[in-house]
């Protein structure tokens, strides 16, 4: 069977993998609360002949499998929202919930579009009867950092070949590189508390350790490598200004290149706390509740994902849909649009500019790097793994904002959407039939694993 007809299966289920991704917009679930929406994949996948595996311990992670031999191929799936980012499909603020949760990550479409392309290489390998597994993975918890994380642990990857993702994002490209490595961490202070007025002396306050080892933490910001980031909040301050604090939290993450430079710059945070603690003769304990790997590149993989995502048909867009692009991408500070497509290099050929149209050239790939993080990368360390992002919101518009949980919930995302899973389709299609390629990557993964060995962020 040719791949354009293997693609079709994508035109097929247009409509179903849409309606489901507008339900999972429309019904936001934060990490680690992701229960319907982890139903509503279960039960797709279900409907369409899918092996429904549960894994231990994790109530909304799971894996759909069908087919049999090798290769195995994951497509990874997230669902989970952002708190605070509700939003209608509107071109100016209007919260569906003030205060409420939204899909300012696009994980909606993330999650669909794994899930079509999962469908139509079922469907491939039921006509073809050519030898081959897919595995749909829920993949909860990933705006947390740890989902994943915790699923390596338990196994739930073991007998994996490949593994495939994507990002929605405001533009279309391949990545070589991407994410940093973090740790998220959290510090907790335990002194005396006292009466502040009436006998200070006699308390020892937890608080202002937490404010010391902040003052230590931007201090240190001096001394680290240029990319590394350190970021922290207060989580736990006290009750009340008359008392002096027993116990304070705060709460932090550290971000780096690679996971070495994230342990390194950990272990002196942790020096910091202690003389936090020494100077106001509290004590000290501190819980690394997070953490991930950087993306490790494969070139075979990357190479593969280009040449698909040239070969895929990218989505036309009408006059209503572009003027809803320019109308959010006019919501934003036209600085932070430029910083935004800068980005993602020389975007500003395009002849329609408010919506990406076109792949950023491969050979400029490098220069792109996203500065968070994502426990996909974590993945990217026990097999070969992919990355390509999609347009699905306007040029500019960042994540984790109103404008992209807005853009999520229209045909914007919905296009780019589907563009993905017939990117994700046309990958697996090739590596179901070229077995060297398989193993291409795998040789690749094992050269630059020779030397470093994953190791699970959690103890």
């Amino acid at each position: 069977m040719e791949k354009t007809k293997v693609l079709k299966y994508i035109d097929n289920l247009g409509k179903e993998i849409s309606d489901l991704c507008l339900d999972i917009w429309s019904h936001p679930e934060t990490s680690g609360n992701e229960k319907e929406s982890a139903n509503k994949f279960r039960e797709v996948l279900r409907s369409h002949g899918f092996t429904i595996k549960e894994i231990p311990g994790l109530e909304h992670a799971f894996i759909g499998e069908y087919g049999s031999g090798s290769p195995v191929i994951a497509v990874l799936g997230e669902y989970d929202a952002l708190p605070g980012l509700s939003q209608k499909v509107d071109i100016k603020y209007s919260p569906v919930e003030e205060n409420g949760p939204g899909h300012g990550c696009g994980h909606n479409l993330l999650g669909s579009a794994a899930l079509g392309s999962a469908l139509a290489i079922k469907g491939y390998l039921e006509e073809s009867k050519k030898p081959g597994t897919i595995r749909f993975y829920g993949c909860p918890e990933e705006e947390t950092l740890i989902g994943k994380v915790k699923m390596i642990k338990r196994g739930a990857f073991e007998g994996c070949d490949i593994a495939l993702s994507w990002h929605p994002m405001n533009a279309n490209t391949a990545l070589r590189k991407a994410f940093l490595a973090n740790n998220s961490i959290k510090f907790r202070f335990y002194g005396i508390s006292a009466h502040a007025a009436q006998s200070p002396e006699s308390g020892r306050s937890a608080l202002d350790a937490v404010e010391l080892m902040n003052v230590g933490a931007n201090y240190l910001r001096e001394h680290v490598i240029d990319e590394a980031r350190i970021h922290y909040t207060i989580t736990n301050a006290g009750g009340a200004p008359n008392i002096v604090p027993k116990e304070a939290e705060s709460w932090y993450y550290v971000r780096a290149p690679h996971r070495k430079d994230v342990e390194e710059i950990t272990e002196r945070l942790i020096k910091i706390a202690e003389g936090a603690a020494l100077m106001t003769e509290t004590t000290m304990e501190y819980e690394i509740i997070g953490g991930t790997y950087e993306l490790l590149p494969n070139d075979i993989l990357f190479e593969l994902t280009y040449k698909n995502m040239v070969e895929v048909d990218q989505p036309e867009y009408t006059e209503e849909e572009l003027e809803f692009a320019k109308a959010l991408q006019e919501t934003l500070d036209p600085n932070m649009v430029e910083a935004e497509i800068k980005k993602f290099v020389s975007l500003e050929g395009d002849e329609k500019p408010y919506i990406h149209q076109g792949i950023v050239d491969k050979d400029k790939a490098d220069t792109v790097i996203l500065a968070g993080s994502s426990d996909s990368g974590d993945v990217s360390w026990i097999m070969p793994m992919n990355l390509f992002l999609t347009a699905t919101w306007p040029l500019g518009v960042p994540a984790h904002t109103w404008q992209a949980t807005a853009a999520s919930g229209s045909s914007l995302g919905l296009k780019g959407m589907l563009y993905a899973a017939k990117v994700f389709t046309g990958m697996a299609y090739d590596l179901i039939n070229d077995p060297q390629l398989v193993e291409a990557a795998r040789e690749e993964f094992l050269k630059r694993t020779e030397k470093r060995k994953y190791v699970s962020p959690l103890k």
